[in-house]
């Protein structure tokens, strides 16, 4: 149902429903959220119907309502009713419009459940004190480390207590395993991926084991093993054997588990590479091959005066204090009495060494003025620096939005060299990313061009992540042909370019901001506790935390009641007598939970969103 104008309510008499406000791709994936996995009735206020996501939101099967308003007003909110609206999600926008619109609709409903995007995380943390039932998420802060923990090809983590749980593949899973997440993992398929599969209990260990040193087990009471009959190898007569179907209660196929490290895993960064880079970076101040051997033989000379000064007097300290004054030129010369009498700075060569270092450091003075007003200059006229020489083994950001922004930001603070490329001068991301030292290239010329201004060649990874599907897959096949082989992370809301994208292109990943971001909302919204997003290829994995309330539907439950194969798993249990200790693994599958005990669970999308529909409707 969408709505023909203001003259009458656009929205029929509707109760206990949920309010979406944007058009954008976060706003798209998360009425789908709500109407696929939480089943519950949806009404959407578009900004404009025919542009961005809105016409495909319209489409939507499932949505109660559609409504077009230029802007979140308070007319608007009426016009949806949100004063009998259960939950309103503020999604497009700027952070002071979301502002706004939030504390009007508090005003209209003050027991509603309020969900706002906000850019600035500090304002949002603030204004959650202003509101009575709300929570402020931004969708870029959420999917940023998947991005950059993509771009360095390594695990993104989230903490859960005091420990960092991430995804581990095949060969890298080792001891510290909480469960199996993925299996069937195929490349060339990611529709054969299956999360959170059924695997053997808690037990079934114990029970191998039993069996192997049993009297018909395989291992003799010598401990040899014995060799297994022709129907377990799978080698049957005349004919060739077949590959296990599973192993250890797993589908063949590639295998993902969820691990916990002690502490994040860190980016080595050798110091050597860091001072290296630093070096090099300074000679983009000297781009003129007739400088820079001036330069040079400048500073030969110097070092050789200095060597000679050392020579004739003996003292280092000495020598290099003269020096230093000469290269300043503060040196004091010989009177005609001084070197009559023998009393001078002790010597013709001494005076020579002196003259040669003074005449140097007339020529490193204005070198050093002219680098020093470049720095300073940019800075405050705003411009931002273009990238050195010595850039090297580094990542090239395309596009400085929200995503790219705070994906710079990332990787610039664990140490890892960055260079930002955007084609819109006038982009906010420019701002921030100059502020702390990032190069940028800046200019809507040829991309081809643009990469190479970026130093593809000497990069590392690249991560397109623009607002525009086309155009990342663009910026990754062209940092594919300039530079075969380098890894790309590539912005993607379209599912068709993603499978693509795996099957055709090695060294590279897909991500998509909405995908990674509006479960987290969807769950915020309805009153529940994501503690992070975890990515298996372009399947979500949340990691959410529980707590069992006096009267409330978890009060009695299990983990058998619990844990459902495809849908949830428990992976930590808190006891409400020590709140302070995460028991990984809890064996006890048979504990009912009571007031105050607290769950960490591990959940696909709609696994959550049916612990929820369960909880409201025992609750």
């Amino acid at each position: 149902m969408t709505s023909e104008g203001w003259g009458t309510p656009p929205v029929e008499p509707i109760s206990q429903h949920y309010i979406v406000c944007g058009g954008n791709a976060l706003a798209h994936r998360l009425v789908l959220e709500l109407v696929e996995h939480y089943e519950v009735p949806v009404v959407v206020l578009l900004p404009d119907r025919t542009r961005d996501h809105a016409p495909w939101i319209e489409q939507l099967p499932g949505v109660a309502a559609v409504v077009e308003c230029a802007g979140i007003t308070e007319e608007a909110l009426r016009a949806v009713r949100v004063e009998t609206a259960r939950g309103l999600a503020l999604v497009d926008g700027h952070d002071e419009e979301n502002i706004h619109a939030a504390l009007g609709a508090q005003g209209c409903n003050p027991d509603i459940r309020i969900v706002l995007r906000m850019f600035n995380q500090r304002l949002g943390e603030n204004i959650q004190h202003l509101l009575k039932n709300g929570a402020a998420l931004s969708g870029s802060a959420t999917a940023a480390p998947a991005f950059a923990a993509a771009a360095l090809s390594r695990p993104n983590s989230v903490q859960v207590g005091d420990r960092f749980l991430h995804i581990a593949y095949d060969g890298d899973i080792d001891s510290g395993r909480i469960c199996v997440v993925a299996d069937q993992i195929d490349r060339q398929d990611l529709s054969r991926i299956r999360l959170l599969p059924d695997q053997d209990g808690d037990s079934a260990a114990f029970v191998r084991l039993a069996r192997e040193f049993g009297d018909d087990g395989p291992i003799r009471p010598s401990g040899v093993r014995r060799p297994p009959p022709a129907a377990e190898t799978g080698v049957e007569e005349g004919g060739p054997g077949e590959p296990e179907a599973a192993v250890g209660g797993v589908a063949a196929g590639g295998v993902a588990a969820l691990q916990a490290l002690p502490s994040e895993p860190p980016v080595l960064i050798g110091w050597w590479r860091r001072l290296r880079w630093r070096l090099l970076d300074t000679l983009r101040f000297f781009t003129s091959a007739r400088l820079r051997l001036v330069l040079i033989t400048a500073l030969a000379a110097v070092l050789l005066a200095f060597g000679l000064l050392w020579y004739l007097n003996r003292d280092f300290g000495w020598s290099l204090y003269v020096s230093l004054l000469d290269l300043a030129g503060a040196a004091q010369p010989d009177q005609p009495a001084e070197a009559t009498a023998g009393t001078g700075t002790g010597g013709a060569w001494q005076r020579v060494a002196q003259v040669v270092i003074t005449f140097c450091g007339i020529t490193f003075a204005p070198v050093a003025t002219a680098i020093m007003v470049e720095v300073l200059g940019s800075g405050r006229r705003g411009q931002p620096r273009n990238p050195g020489a010595g850039t090297r083994d580094h990542v090239i950001v395309f596009g400085l939005g929200n995503v790219g922004t705070r994906v710079a930001a990332q990787l610039h603070g664990l140490g890892v060299p960055v260079v930002c490329v955007e084609r819109d001068p006038q982009a906010r991301g420019i701002a921030a990313v100059r502020a702390l030292g990032i190069p940028v290239v800046v200019g809507d010329g040829p991309l081809e061009e643009q990469l190479r201004r970026a130093r593809l060649k000497h990069g590392r990874a690249l991560v397109a992540v623009s607002g525009d599907d086309a155009t990342n897959l663009e910026a990754a096949l062209e940092a594919r042909h300039g530079k075969p082989g380098i890894r790309v992370v590539v912005r993607l809301f379209n599912d068709d370019f993603a499978r693509h994208v795996y099957a055709t292109l090695d060294n590279a990943a897909s991500r998509s901001v909405s995908y990674l971001a509006a479960p987290a909302f969807a769950a915020a919204l309805m009153g529940r506790e994501v503690l992070g997003t975890l990515s298996v290829f372009r399947h979500v994995l949340l990691i959410a935390e529980l707590r069992a309330e006096e009267g409330g539907g978890l009060v009695g439950m299990n983990r058998h009641d619990l844990e459902d194969p495809g849908g949830v798993r428990v992976i930590a249990v808190r006891p409400a007598d020590s709140p302070g200790a995460y028991r990984w693994n809890y064996a006890d599958r048979t504990r009912g939970l009571v007031p105050g005990d607290r769950i960490v669970v591990a959940a696909t999308r709609s696994g959550l969103a049916r612990i929820n529909t369960a909880l409201v409707g025992e609750g």
